[in-house]
């Protein structure tokens, strides 16, 4: 007779110290670790789009704010951390995290952009969603290639509240409100 036995569950610290051999990625979620899947050429691409125009909009306003390409966790809860693609701090959480053992905060950033993953987009339009917001997160970007549409989600009384935009329609960030940007040159990025 063959005995299984139940997956680890992962406390937090366990996660802060967790290592194997791979270069793979992994977010916490209820105590499991969940692991990234390398992303695709368009994932690949918009993600460097969103972080080279969020750069420069940052420098050129000269705002007291950093981008960070899918490299900065966020704790979202006992059990839970997430790695955006994209997150916007401010400088003060920047030198914070320098100081820090893992790159994870555990304040809200200012903005966090999520590319949606094919095989699994209930993870961006449900449980991250619900999880920022609990975080108090002020603005999350959901791009969706398949469905060809941008949402941009901003925090108010606890929830967030949703606008999408498709095509040629401009993007209205709160983090950014100068930004002049189309869901298409996003969605294609061009």
């Amino acid at each position: 007779m063959m005995v299984q036995t139940a997956p680890k569950t992962y406390s937090f610290d366990d996660y802060l110290n967790y290592r194997d051999d791979s270069d793979f990625k992994y977010e916490l979620f209820n105590g499991k670790l969940i692991q990234m899947p390398p992303a695709s050429g368009l994932h690949a691409e918009i993600l460097r789009l969103i972080y080279d125009i969020l750069k420069a909009e940052i420098q050129r306003l000269q705002l007291d704010r950093v981008v960070q390409p899918g490299t900065v966790g966020v704790r979202t809860g006992i059990r839970k951390s997430r790695i955006p693609d994209i997150l916007v701090m401010t400088e003060t959480q920047r030198q914070l995290l320098r100081t820090l053992p893992s790159a994870i905060l555990e304040e809200p950033p200012v903005l966090v952009v999520e590319i949606v993953s094919p095989n699994n987009p209930e993870d961006d339009y449900r449980y991250k969603r619900s999880e920022y917001a609990a975080l108090g997160i002020p603005e999350y970007w959901i791009i969706d290639t398949q469905e060809l549409k941008i949402s941009i989600l901003t925090l108010a009384s606890g929830f967030y509240d949703i606008v999408e935009y498709r095509g040629e329609d401009i993007i209205n960030s709160a983090s950014f409100p100068e930004l002049q940007l189309t869901a298409e040159q996003i969605l294609n990025a061009l």
